[in-house]
């Protein structure tokens, strides 16, 4: 299984961005998945989290701000993103918890997508 995390950049506070995580491989069902982030200096924090039945969540400072969501038929988890404020620059992660064809489960991690919020 591959993941390709993509959508970080560079945006002004107030902005908005929608990162993307695409999972491919030998995959039967993806269950929970998440994003999560670090930022320089800091421990990786858990942002938004979504299980396979559809409950999510968020971390306090990002409620109401961040919005996780996935599409089942394309493998993929995005991350809407609003109000950005500088302190979410970070590199994001996305993490899916994957079942593939042996019924055997699996954490994946994508390789980070990097979020800079500044004027």
């Amino acid at each position: 299984v591959q993941l390709q995390a993509s959508g970080g950049g560079l945006v002004q506070p107030g902005g908005s961005l929608r990162l993307s995580c695409a999972a491919s491989g030998n995959i039967l069902r993806i269950n929970t998945v998440g994003w999560h982030r670090q930022a320089p200096g800091k421990q990786r924090e858990l942002v938004a989290q979504l299980s396979g039945g559809g409950s999510t969540v968020y971390a306090g400072s990002v409620k109401g701000r961040f919005t996780i969501s996935r599409d089942s038929a394309k493998n993929t988890v995005y991350l809407q993103m609003n109000s950005l404020k500088a302190e979410d620059t970070a590199l994001y992660y996305c993490n899916l918890n994957i079942r593939d064809y042996s019924y055997m489960d699996f954490s994946y991690w994508g390789q980070g997508t990097l979020v800079t919020v500044s004027s």
